[in-house]
């Protein structure tokens, strides 16, 4: 864990400095080929950093701070294009624009906040969930599905929200929502371009979409164009995704993901073609059975293709060891009564955790077993240590 803190902190000093060269350097040049020439070194740069760690949430975060968003911003940025035009005032604007899921809030009304209790609420219900892998063994496919489903959500949305906080003080300005309650979505179109991680439709509409359909509009129908803009979309969707779970499993891609992809792309080009007809806006469905459809497709779609990949390699799993891992240091440093801490050490496929005897000053008091059902399904038990600090201090993993 110290070492991979320790690449965390030499990559970002690395992608600041970068993205500083190309702020102070690449914006001096004309917009165009030349200047894409300029920051494609710093592009394949932002394409090795996720290498560096085995953390799930280290290289996932950098695989989406700066291999998919930076590098995207970047490429906008080369034809004046994206959030990064025109030009933010200062460096740390800058910086922060293009590497971090942000957007500057054009209409600071126009969006509704949610209250602050619904944000708590996630953060319990996630909490709750991270509890619930223990018995997952026990669960059904259906349970699982579930589970799975809201800890993806839950987990990149309070994520997501805690950057857009500190950002947004840091900065003190007003930020664009990241997501909008996307199990609220009435339509395909609805969920992925108006609720689910808008920071990516968001990069995606000037990169592949608008670009695409402007060139297929000469040649073919509006209805054509659209369809092959919205097909082209979801294609390089796909196909980042692809790239962002091999950097967090090391494992060659299957396509199942893009396939994913590609099936959504399909069927909401299909739903837009569709609800330009006349004949649709006499009948309208109710927005809840819509709800229903629209969630219920998603989370059909996405165990049959999206989850499978993750399971296999177990990634769901680590990212659920990871977050309790993180939980148990927090109420270890900052919740510890008395002279005794409890520290939770977790064993994962790719990692260990251990207390290593006396080099703090440090005594194995206890080591007790977690439950029996991580015994019975052949993994490995979790174990919990409490140990006893001689000058009350605290232990490292």
């Amino acid at each position: 864990m110290e070492e991979e803190l320790k690449n965390f902190i030499k990559v970002w000093v690395f992608a600041i400095i970068s993205i500083s060269y190309c702020y102070y350097l690449s914006a001096r040049i004309k917009a165009g080929v030349f200047r894409l020439l300029s920051v494609l070194p710093v592009c394949a740069l932002f394409l090795v950093f996720p290498l560096f760690f085995s953390s799930v949430h280290f290289s996932g975060s950098i695989a989406f701070f700066l291999t998919w968003l930076a590098n995207f911003k970047l490429i906008l940025f080369s034809f004046d294009q994206g959030s990064l035009f025109p030009l933010p005032s200062n460096l740390a604007r800058f910086i922060c624009f293009t590497c971090l899921p942000i957007k500057p809030q054009q209409n600071p009304n126009s969006h509704n906040q949610l209250p602050k209790w619904i944000f708590a609420i996630k953060v319990a219900i996630f909490g709750v969930l991270l509890q619930i892998y223990e018995y997952k063994h026990d669960l059904s496919p259906i349970v699982l599905l579930l589970l799975y489903s809201l800890h993806i959500y839950l987990e990149l949305d309070i994520f997501l929200m805690l950057v857009k906080v500190l950002v947004s003080i840091t900065l003190a300005c007003d930020l664009e929502p990241q997501s909008d309650e996307p199990y609220l979505a009435t339509s395909l179109q609805d969920f992925w371009s108006r609720r689910w991680n808008l920071m990516v439709p968001a990069i995606l509409r000037p990169s592949v979409y608008v670009p695409v359909r402007q060139i297929t509009e000469r040649k073919m129908n509006s209805d054509q164009a659209l369809f092959l803009g919205v097909f082209a979309s979801f294609l390089i969707s796909g196909a980042v995704h692809e790239l962002v779970f091999f950097y967090i499993t090391r494992e060659l891609p299957t396509g199942e993901v893009t396939w994913f992809f590609l099936l959504h792309g399909v069927c909401m080009a299909v739903e837009v073609a569709v609800k330009k007809r006349t004949f649709v806006w006499r009948w309208r469905m109710s927005p809840m059975v819509s709800r229903l459809l629209t969630v219920g497709f998603v989370l059909v779609t996405s165990g049959w293709l999206f989850f499978p990949p993750l399971v296999r390699s177990g990634m769901i799993e680590r990212l659920a060891n990871e977050a309790l891992l993180f939980t148990d240091v927090v109420k270890r440093k900052f919740f510890t009564f008395g002279t005794v801490d409890c520290l939770l050490v977790r064993s994962t496929p790719l990692q260990k955790y251990w207390l290593v005897e006396n080099q703090y000053n440090v005594t194995v008091e206890e080591v007790s077993k977690s439950s029996s059902s991580w015994k019975k399904s052949g993994e490995r038990s979790r174990e919990y240590a409490c140990i006893r600090t001689q000058e009350q201090k605290g232990c490292e993993e």
